[in-house]
């Protein structure tokens, strides 16, 4: 019974199957949990949003502070800054955004035509250097014309899925500089509230380890999410300069897609490379030199300045996260799921550099 007592294997095998008994259950009475989930799933994007924010506009805030105004003044300024910034974002440039959406989507058709003329070429080319590409295309069963039914397909049956995102996202604009104010305003309070739910000897332990993940959020988001908005300039500066169309949608999506690590800037680069191939291979060929100069000075310049170390995780491991995360969760596990590994990953350290600290102190107290 001892060696039960004692053994840290069967401790935590009990542990592991007393959640497969838990998750098991709670799968085979979904009813109860639904109220629930649907709460959840209905918080969860403003929440995230209005986080997001925070994180990204928090530093301003303390800097505001630091020459010397209140930080309730502070916060006014910031949240007067984000709402007219915002009103302007949507008054000036989502109509321009929704004209270039518009044009691309219609323009798809004509777009796959171009694609197919220069894939024709690249076949005349071929042909004349003895290599078979329309065989080589047929072994990869990669066909064109399936291609372009396969996306106006898409378009069309996601109508309704659009509408659905638009009351949605009319809701999360309503409810997000709300939920942003009162974060600036309580923030502060956040900490001490939840150390109050533990025991008095852990309010301590409690405190330092919200300071740290916060650091470590704080650090990514308000890092990156500056990276990616002059990486978003930069190419949409560089996209002007070679004169691709629908330069102000492709930048925002690369800058967007930025957030991502590693696999990101190669999917926002994917829409602005196609539609340079339209145009001609040599357009295509600067689109893609104008996204790997950003990128370059992102990687060794901008992230590591804006975010820097608090991010050390090794780069197998971010593509392993990236491939979970964005199976489980879509697009918001992609761009979160990296912070939030590194959040857990400062959990953990952090409560193992106590125990270790806690039994080097009976060492010595055992030696005293």
């Amino acid at each position: 019974m001892k060696f039960f007592k004692d053994s840290k294997l069967f401790f935590w095998t009990m542990w592991l199957l007393a959640v497969i008994i838990i998750i098991y259950v709670a799968t085979r009475i979904s009813f109860v949990f639904h109220p629930i989930f649907v709460l959840f799933s209905t918080l969860f994007i403003p929440v995230l949003s209005a986080g997001f924010l925070f994180y990204l506009f928090n530093p301003l805030v303390k800097l505001l502070q630091k020459v010397k105004l209140k930080r309730s003044y502070a916060v006014m300024l910031v949240m007067i800054l984000f709402l007219g910034g915002a009103a302007a974002f949507i008054i000036k440039t989502v109509p321009v955004l929704m004209e270039q959406l518009s044009d691309l989507v219609t323009n798809i058709p004509a777009i796959i035509s171009d694609i197919e003329i220069q894939a024709k070429d690249l076949t005349l080319f071929s042909k004349s250097n003895n290599v078979d590409l329309e065989e080589t295309l047929n072994r990869l069963n990669i066909s064109l014309d399936a291609i372009s039914k396969t996306i106006l397909s898409s378009v069309t049956t996601s109508i309704s899925s659009i509408l659905a995102m638009v009351a949605n996202l009319t809701i999360v604009l309503i409810t997000v500089p709300i939920m942003l104010f009162y974060m600036f305003h309580d923030g502060e309070k956040f900490q001490p509230a939840v150390a109050n739910l533990f025991p008095a000897k852990y309010k301590k332990h409690v405190i330092e380890l919200l300071h740290q993940t916060n650091e470590v959020i704080s650090a990514y988001i308000s890092g990156k999410g500056l990276a990616s908005i002059v990486v978003a300039i930069l190419i949409y500066f560089g996209f002007l300069f070679i004169g691709l169309p629908y330069t102000l949608l492709l930048a925002i999506i690369n800058g967007a897609t930025n957030l991502i690590p590693y696999i990101g800037p190669f999917i926002g680069a994917a829409p602005a490379f196609i539609v340079g191939l339209t145009i001609s291979p040599a357009t295509a060929f600067f689109v893609a030199l104008v996204v790997f100069i950003v990128q370059q000075l992102d990687a060794n310049f901008l992230t590591p300045k804006f975010v820097g170390k608090s991010l050390a995780i090794h780069p197998l491991t971010i593509i392993i996260i990236l491939l979970v995360a964005g199976k489980m969760m879509g697009i918001v596990g992609i761009i979160f799921g990296v912070p939030a590994f590194a959040v857990i990953k400062t959990i953990i350290i952090y409560i193992k550099s106590t125990r270790m600290s806690a039994i080097e102190n009976k060492k010595i107290e055992v030696e005293k």
